[in-house]
């Protein structure tokens, strides 16, 4: 059997980081949105960071972008 040509390789690499990428994205979202629920509960994002054990910077950058890209989605403006 011969192995794949090159360019149908790289065509076939392509498309699987096209899927990565896509998973990531979302899997982004989902923990963007269960950390503002977090928020919710707990009250604020320091107390969701030092609930989870990270910074509170680490949180806040993930709701910060999530909430860009809902904004960025819905065809608001940000300040940015």
């Amino acid at each position: 059997m011969d192995p794949k040509p090159w360019r149908e390789r790289i065509r076939d690499e392509d498309e699987l980081l096209e899927q990565l990428n896509q998973l990531a994205s979302d899997s982004a979202d989902r923990r963007a949105e269960a950390l503002l629920e977090g928020v919710g509960d707990l009250g604020n994002i320091a107390n969701v960071a030092r609930d989870l054990g990270v910074s509170w910077t680490a949180v806040d950058k993930a709701i910060k972008k999530y909430q860009r890209k809902k904004s960025a989605d819905t065809g608001g403006t940000t300040t940015e």
